[in-house]
């Protein structure tokens, strides 16, 4: 697997091209905080903006696009359904809400955020695949769903998910999931990558950083890449931003890789898929 430059991309079984470095706008307070996060990251490159209608700043996210200067068709903007929301119609309306705030006619990806069983989430999977087919989004997926989850929904679609979001990082790999996913052509994509940050005291990645010269953050970000893991950290830093994407001059080998794979524990920092009502 290539992973070269900051513009490269994935590509989902549907033949869309996806980024497979973005932002995370998690937590970006809605305003100039994320307006000014949004055009740093474009600065430095990042062709990739994740958001959620949970996360109240899609409206800053879609001014810092439009004050970037950078055309709509060549930023990959994701979006996602809130647990209130679910069902056909709710989520219908949801996506017509996250545009209005986005001021965009279309998404390129559109995820459920969270698993809330049969039939609530496979009547929302129905309406994204009904926005698909109009052309209104891109690509659709699930974000938090573990491999039981997926096996409940599956059944259900005539669009198997282009991409499943979940929490992933050296202590949370996750392996069968994302080996299921990869058998199914769902595309996996990490979500708190750098474990908030918890990753700056992990020994090995310390080592490693030395080595290459970088932050045991950086470190991380490489390997999910290399793991084929589309990886989206987020900041409102500039600093922070630009040095996350400082990733694309070394190359982990196959025994650090290893090496990193065997911090999994199971270890969340998030909540769990199956312990999550709201």
């Amino acid at each position: 697997m290539s992973i070269t430059d900051i513009a490269g991309t994935f590509e989902l079984h549907n033949g869309v091209e996806m980024p497979y470095f973005g932002l995370g706008v998690f937590k970006s307070k809605e305003g100039q905080e994320v307006v000014n996060a949004i055009k740093w990251a474009i600065d430095a490159g990042y062709r990739h903006i994740d958001t959620a209608a949970i996360y109240r700043n899609e409206e800053g996210v879609g001014h810092g696009i439009r004050e970037s200067g950078i055309d709509r068709k060549d930023v990959f903007v994701v979006s996602k359904v809130w647990n209130n929301a679910q069902g056909y119609d709710s989520t219908l309306k949801a996506f017509d809400e996250s545009l209005r705030k986005l001021k965009m006619d279309y998404l390129d990806l559109y995820l459920v955020h969270w698993p809330k069983g049969h039939p609530r989430s496979t009547e929302t999977c129905k309406a994204l695949e009904h926005l698909y087919r109009d052309g209104r989004v891109r690509a659709i997926g699930v974000s938090n769903f573990l491999q039981h989850h997926l096996e409940t929904l599956l059944p259900h679609c005539e669009i198997v998910p282009m991409v499943n979001q979940m929490e992933f990082h050296p202590k949370l790999i996750q392996q069968p999931l994302l080996d299921f996913c990869t058998e199914k052509g769902i595309v996996y994509e990490a979500w708190s990558p750098i474990m908030k940050g918890e990753v700056l005291e992990i020994p090995i990645l310390q080592e490693l950083g030395k080595k290459y010269d970088k932050s045991p953050v950086q470190i991380t970000l490489r390997w999910d890449l290399q793991k084929g893991v589309v990886t989206i950290p987020k900041s409102s830093k500039k600093e922070r931003i630009e040095s996350n994407a400082e990733i694309f001059d070394f190359e982990l080998t196959g025994e650090e890789m290893a090496e990193i794979d065997s911090l999994d524990q199971g270890y969340r920092t998030g909540p769990d898929p199956d312990n999550f009502d709201f």
